[in-house]
């Protein structure tokens, strides 16, 4: 059988387990794709970056992040929601700063992986939320959680958001304090692929996403999972199974028009893109 090569990406987190699973079961081998995977430790901004100068033929990525970079001209299209439960972000800072739950904020310098990542995008929506604005001054790019450590405990920046159970051992282990947290209005993860892998293989981009949402499935009906998880993502058990059973994956390719609509609503809201941008075609029509 002759095997086509899909290159994709994702962040190192526990979110995409089932796109390794049958990655490595061998299920895509048997059906004639070859994926290459590719962990992006900047996040979402190094994703769209990745897309752009075609490094990577598909990404799971933030759903603000890759609609922000569809809008400003990215040859990608989203093909299926992934996580369609909000993302709960942790609010950090470091040991010996001064910050505590509810202070204020929006005022003190932000360490972010890079401008257009989902740290930089939702300090900027959560900071709107509350009719307040952070200037492009107060951000700080520290690339990924470990220059957010370096940079949180050296006082050079006093918050970063990032996933809460992916930070959680750091806090747990006393490296850096979470301080709050903020909820996403809207679906975390989507799936976004470049308008030349759809044209080139577009049978095999559908064929993949079905494989994708099959394991999606059978992870959510599989409590087995729990304890596979904690082990390779060095997470305590019960954390594992709160974010589990708080986290719900797509079985089928629909994205919702009036979940991007609500999107567009807020980065328009909070100057991410301007009032009277044009928006291109973001769904992938099949």
């Amino acid at each position: 059988m002759i095997k086509t090569n899909i290159r994709i990406g994702g962040v190192p987190e526990h979110f995409n387990l089932p796109i390794h699973q049958i990655k490595e079961n061998g299920t895509l081998d048997r059906h004639g794709i070859s994926l290459e995977w590719t962990d992006f430790y900047g996040g979402t901004g190094q994703m769209t970056k990745a897309l752009r100068e075609d490094d990577v033929d598909i990404c799971i990525l933030l759903t603000e992040g890759i609609v922000k970079d569809i809008i400003k001209g990215s040859q990608s299209k989203i093909i299926s929601e992934y996580v369609i439960t909000p993302l709960t972000w942790g609010i950090h800072t470091g040991l010996e700063n001064s910050l505590q739950k509810k202070d204020f904020i929006f005022d003190k310098k932000h360490a972010i992986s890079r401008f257009g990542s989902g740290s930089h995008l939702i300090s900027i929506v959560n900071a709107n939320s509350k009719n307040q604005q952070i200037a492009e001054e107060q951000f700080t790019v520290i690339n990924d959680i470990n220059g957010a450590i370096k940079s949180l405990n050296a006082l050079e920046t006093d918050v970063f958001y990032w996933e809460k159970y992916t930070t959680k051992p750091y806090v747990d282990a006393g490296i850096i304090r979470r301080i709050d947290e903020y909820l996403t209005p809207w679906p975390c993860f989507v799936i976004a692929a470049t308008d030349s892998i759809l044209e080139k293989h577009p049978e095999k981009v559908d064929l993949l996403l079905d494989l994708i949402q099959e394991s999606c499935k059978k992870f959510m009906k599989d409590d087995s999972v729990i304890p596979v998880v904690a082990e390779r993502y060095d997470q305590q058990l019960p954390d594992v199974e709160r974010w589990y059973h708080s986290t719900e994956w797509a079985t089928n390719s629909w994205v919702s028009d009036k979940m991007l609509k609500s999107v567009i609503y807020h980065l328009k809201s909070a100057n991410i893109i301007n009032e009277d941008e044009h928006i291109p075609e973001l769904i992938w029509k099949k």
